[in-house]
Formats: structure tokens, C-alpha cells, sequence
């Protein structure tokens, strides 16, 4: 069965688990940064560095707005998907563009918008961002849709 729903439950859940789990790696390798501080870093953007201070709560409150973050992407897609026939037809291609359009418009609209400091394009944060974004979250939406989205 094809739903609208399952497309973005599975796009978001995959995006979501595949991004967070890539920024964890690669801050954690690159950086040496323990894990809860990457939920932390994303509760910043509302509660600005005291989240830093608020122990599993804030990173709970990290991992919340991330998994919202990435339902939202994979609903915009699954949308914008039903007025651009290429977008399913064609879902690598539309699946790395989408990638990188939410990389650009998570550090240029949201990050900038937040109580959250934009840091500068480091080795961790260029594998995390305008790369990872491709595979972890780009792809993995439009594939979903492909895979489940409604048949038009």
C-alpha cells in the first residue's frame, strides 16, 4: 500500500537517524565532541548556550526538533513532489538537489534565525552539511517517496 503519510513517516525517520547519526561520527571523530552534544547544539538555536548546561533534557529537546526538522523536509518533498512529476520520476538527481537545498536553507534561513552562532565550513561540518546532506538526507527522503508516495 502507497500512502502520503508512510513516504514522509519513512523519509523523515531515514533522514532523521542517517543525519544525526553521521553528526555524531563525524564531530565525534573529527572534533572529539561527546554525542549529547550534538541534540544539545541543535536546542541551542532555541535556547542559545545555555542548553549546553541542560543535560539530557536540552539534548531530548535537541533530538525533538531535529526528528521535526526532518519530517518537515520529507513533507516539503513529498508536496512539492506532486506538482513536479520529475521529482519521483528522476529521484537521484531530485534526491541530491533536495539535499542540498535543505543544507542551504538550514544554514542560511534557519541557523541564522536562531539564538545559534554560525560557525564556519570546518572538515567535520562540510561532511556534515553540504555532503551528508546528499546522502543522509536528500536521497533517503526522495527514495521514500519514490518507494511510497501516492501513485499519481
Amino acid at each position: 500500500m502507497r500512502s502520503g503519510a508512510k513516504a514522509i513517516f519513512w523519509g523523515g525517520f531515514a533522514a532523521g537517524v542517517l543525519d544525526i547519526t553521521q553528526a555524531i561520527l563525524a564531530f565525534g571523530l573529527m572534533r572529539g565532541v561527546k554525542p549529547i552534544r550534538i541534540p544539545q547544539s541543535i536546542a541551542s538555536g532555541l535556547l542559545g548556550p545555555k542548553a549546553y548546561q541542560g543535560g539530557w533534557q536540552t539534548a531530548t529537546l535537541g533530538m525533538l526538533l531535529h526528528f521535526f526538522i526532518a519530517f518537515t523536509a520529507a513533507a516539503v518533498f513529498y508536496l512539492a513532489s506532486r506538482k513536479l512529476r520529475w521529482m519521483t520520476e528522476r529521484p537521484i538527481l531530485a534526491g541530491i538537489l533536495y539535499g542540498e537545498v535543505v543544507w542551504a536553507f538550514m544554514r542560511y534561513v534557519v541557523i541564522q534565525s536562531s539564538r545559534m552562532p554560525l560557525g564556519p565550513l570546518t572538515g567535520p561540518s562540510l561532511l556534515t552539511g553540504p555532503i551528508g546532506h546528499i546522502f543522509c538526507v536528500g536521497l533517503p527522503i526522495a527514495l521514500a517517496v519514490k518507494k511510497w508516495g501516492d501513485v499519481r
